[in-house]
């Protein structure tokens, strides 16, 4: 149940430490005023929804291959006639047992989330705060809880590679989930027209992480 609502945690954590680093970075790197600043908040945060919306559009493109897929197999008696079910939902409503090609939504979620959660922390590279500042506990208090989030991610990540799914499912499941992270901080967050890369928009394969603590 958990990994089940992968986004909503990853989403409600990376939307204070982005509005944060985003807003302190404009202010103290770029010398950008209240306005500019809280523009450029957001349009990073816009990369939320883009998240949202991948999350969204993937997940009922997997329900839909299982559905278009699948059959379901009931333990009705021999005189009744074979009712034909069209979706999974109709089947396990009758206590029916669905079998389908299950494309693995929690390879997709949790590869996506856990890059996207590396993307976006890579920002502290070039924050600087000071030491004894609130704002530096706030900061480092969510960097910590989206590091935990994420080694919680890689640890779900390998029990479903071992319990759940066939070997084609999950191959298929991570396929997309590297697919729409390397289509967003690879290629359209490069364009004008979008959320852009974390500050100071350089991409992760390019820093290095000397954040200070």
């Amino acid at each position: 149940y958990f990994v089940k609502v992968a986004w909503a945690w990853t989403f409600w954590l990376l939307l204070p430490f982005i509005a944060v680093t985003t807003y302190e970075f404009a202010k103290t790197k770029f010398l950008y005023g209240p306005s500019k600043s809280i523009l450029m908040v957001l349009r990073r945060l816009s990369a939320l929804l883009v998240g949202t919306a991948v999350w969204y559009i993937c997940t009922g493109f997997f329900i839909y291959v299982e559905n278009l897929t699948g059959v379901c197999s009931t333990l009705g008696k021999l005189s009744e006639p074979r009712r034909l079910y069209a979706t999974k939902q109709e089947c396990h409503q009758d206590s029916g047992i669905w079998n389908g090609f299950d494309i693995s939504g929690h390879c997709f979620l949790l590869s996506y989330c856990a890059l996207m959660i590396m993307e976006e922390v890579a920002v502290l590279e070039g924050l600087s705060i000071d030491q004894n500042s609130k704002l530096r506990v706030v900061i480092n208090s969510l960097f910590v809880s989206l590091c935990f989030l994420t080694v919680i991610w890689v640890f779900m990540f390998l029990c479903t590679a071992v319990y759940f799914h066939d070997f084609s499912q999950k191959i298929l499941g991570v396929l997309i989930g590297l697919s729409a992270w390397y289509g967003t901080y690879r290629f359209w967050y490069l364009k004008p027209f979008s959320p852009g890369l974390p500050l100071p928009n350089t991409p992760l394969s390019s820093k290095k992480y000397n954040y200070n603590r």
